[in-house]
């Protein structure tokens, strides 16, 4: 074994500042979401005056943000740039049994998201065995304005987190019936949240959607049920979907602590 490659001169390599930031972000679970700064202190065995640099900055990027005066949870960061699988993998866990018998009980399709800024980027599908159906494929990223499901991720926004997010965004390019102004997607949205589902028709298929909430009520994902108009563009038939959608909604949410 040559110098450079000995363990002792490996460690020489390794930036301490770095090997904190991601311990601090690994401390981080479905069953401890937020975290005070003594907390993390106490865990990498500094002071709570060190480790206030590396928090600040973890917080300025994004990937922590403040829920109290010294309680921190993950940041929107964390769901992006490479750390998708990370924030998700709970929610495809657990979601993908429940997805599967939905997708079983009614033969249609069923997908998972989660917001990625202005995207709703797809998770996991329950694809449905049938000549007609609606497959859209894990990874793809939609507008959630002009979607079903992320109209619902969109609810877990309020009306000036969504005028921030979309400030300097365009509506005018989607056609109908996507919202092609900002006031308009608010009260889209504020309507959306109130009534708890959506259902949105495109391209001769129907989609019947609904928000995931974690332990304090936040949206974190959306669920839906998609296939052609034949199959769903009755009300008894989408009364039907519905009750069974957000049944699903429900057992969800619950395994998550919502």
């Amino acid at each position: 074994m040559t110098a450079i490659e000995t363990p002792e001169r490996d460690a020489d390599y390794r930036v301490p500042a770095l090997q904190r930031g991601l311990t601090i972000l690994g401390m981080f679970s479905s069953r401890e979401r937020i975290l005070g700064m003594s907390d993390m202190a106490d865990r990498l065995g500094i002071s709570t005056s060190a480790v206030y640099r590396i928090v600040q900055t973890l917080v300025d990027m994004g990937y922590l943000q403040r829920v109290g005066r010294n309680a921190f949870e993950l940041g929107t960061k964390v769901i992006s740039d490479g750390f998708s699988y990370l924030a998700s993998r709970d929610i495809v866990e657990v979601s993908m049994p429940h997805l599967n018998a939905l997708r079983d009980r009614t033969s249609l399709s069923c997908h998972l998201s989660i917001r990625e800024q202005t995207d709703s980027l797809y998770l996991y599908r329950a694809f449905a065995p049938q000549r007609l159906t609606v497959n859209i494929p894990i990874g793809t990223r939609l507008p959630c304005h002009s979607t079903a499901m992320g109209r619902m991720l969109l609810t877990g926004l309020d009306e000036a987190e969504l005028g921030q997010l979309y400030q300097h965004v365009r509506l005018d390019d989607y056609p109908a019936p996507a919202p092609r102004t900002l006031p308009a997607l608010q009260q889209l949205i504020a309507l959306d949240r109130e009534r708890g589902w959506v259902l949105h028709r495109s391209d001769y298929s129907t989609a019947i959607a609904t928000g995931i909430h974690d332990h304090q009520g936040q949206v974190v994902a959306a669920i839906n049920l998609s296939g052609p108009d034949a199959v769903m563009d009755t009300p008894f038939a989408q009364e039907s979907f519905l009750t069974t959608l957000l049944a699903t909604r429900d057992s969800i949410s619950r395994e998550l602590g919502g």
